[in-house]
């Protein structure tokens, strides 16, 4: 089976055009390897999909027919990433929530707060 097909029959994209657009763009790779869309998959291939700026890795256990139901999903393939992957996901959110660049705008309502609290104290 393609690997942009595979993708697609478990669940990690939505549509097949965006699991080709993912091959093209290098956010897929087959046993380190960068793959294009008709990379033929095998059972016991390692992939890495980086999606969402998180770098999945699955181990392939069978090839489905076609389009599984989110339930089956496990039974073709094993979920091998790392905890680490989704708590640098976090940490990015936390970072980008906060972040501001100087002098875009007015403070806001709680940045005015945070600084009269600050000066207050001293």
């Amino acid at each position: 089976m393609r690997i942009d097909k595979y993708l697609w029959c478990t669940r990690y994209f939505k549509t097949r055009s965006l699991a080709t657009d993912a091959c093209k763009k290098g956010h897929v790779k087959i046993n380190d390897a960068q793959v294009k869309p008709s990379r033929e998959v095998y059972t016991t291939d390692k992939i890495l999909v980086r999606k969402n700026q998180i770098n999945y890795q699955l181990l392939v256990l069978d090839i489905p027919k076609n389009r599984v139901g989110a339930k089956l999903v496990d039974i073709y393939r094993k979920d091998i990433t790392p905890q680490e992957a989704f708590e640098h996901l976090e940490t990015l959110k936390f970072a980008k929530d906060y972040y501001r660049k100087k002098g875009t705008g007015r403070p806001t309502k709680k940045d005015r707060r945070d600084i009269e609290h600050y000066t207050e104290e001293e």
